[in-house]
């Protein structure tokens, strides 16, 4: 099935809509609550995280994730790098394999799939060959729906992932949804102000339990300011938890997991 006839498919199924599912003032939570969600439906679909080194994605999309796969949808994590130079005192070829075991554990608690682009931590490259190469690893991926990192940060390698999935997505016709996340907000993500909220409340022991899984990451100091993020989302959104997303205003109005 090609891009065009799946994007059928998931109209007919009720997983794509065409309305913004935005807070309202005064009940910031209700319009995406008055969702229809998606335990409606069977059809699968196919989503996908990316972010710059192990941990991003768990930290900034963790709960959402873990919605996702609880509703039955498949979830790839795409990591930029091994995340190299992550690990005080070691040198980059035992840091980057002590990252990639402890993202294989968080990808196991959340039930996704960890996937490399085999870029290395703190030298990651956009020029034309690496936008395309990223293009054919996301294209193979034939997504419904990409999650990535805001490109404004103070990280590099946040930045580049940003842009090469920019980049893909204009590549790929639009074909897929594109929301991006934060992470570490004023500390990395800046000048950043959600469009879409979802709720993490159920899920956001798991999302701990991911985000603490990247032991050499110093997960109680990190771990502390993202859950200061969530639990402001959940002010803004109604909710006791919640994870702040950007929807590209050219974007498809995926249906997010709401239900």
């Amino acid at each position: 099935m090609d891009l065009a006839s799946r994007r059928n498919a998931l109209k007919r199924a009720g997983l794509l809509t065409g309305t913004i599912t935005l807070g309202l003032p005064g009940d910031p939570g209700a319009a995406q609550r008055e969702s229809p969600g998606w335990r409606e439906s069977s059809q699968r679909a196919k989503v996908v995280v990316a972010g710059g080194h192990p941990g991003d994605p768990e930290y900034g999309c963790g709960g959402t994730i873990a919605r996702y796969t609880d509703l039955g949808h498949e979830v790839v994590i795409v990591y930029l790098n091994r995340g190299e130079l992550g690990v005080r005192g070691e040198a980059p070829e035992r840091a980057g394999a002590i990252r990639f075991a402890e993202a294989a554990k968080a990808c196991q608690i959340l039930k996704a799939r960890p996937l490399y682009s085999g870029q290395v931590d703190g030298r990651t490259v956009v020029d034309e060959a690496h936008y395309e190469e990223f293009h054919q690893l996301l294209a193979a991926q034939r997504p419904d729906v990409v999650f990535t990192q805001w490109p404004i940060d103070n990280h590099s390698d946040h930045t580049v992932v940003s842009l090469l999935v920019y980049q893909a997505w204009q590549r790929m016709n639009k074909t897929f949804a594109l929301y991006y996340y934060e992470v570490s907000n004023g500390s990395d993500t800046v000048h950043f102000s959600p469009t879409h909220y979802i709720d993490i409340t159920g899920t956001a022991a798991r999302k701990r339990a991911a985000c603490y899984a990247h032991a050499s990451q110093a997960p109680d100091k990190y771990y502390s300011l993202q859950e200061q993020v969530t639990r402001f989302r959940g002010i803004e959104s109604g909710y006791q938890q919640a994870e702040g997303y950007v929807r590209h205003v050219q974007s498809p109005d995926f249906q997010l997991p709401l239900g």
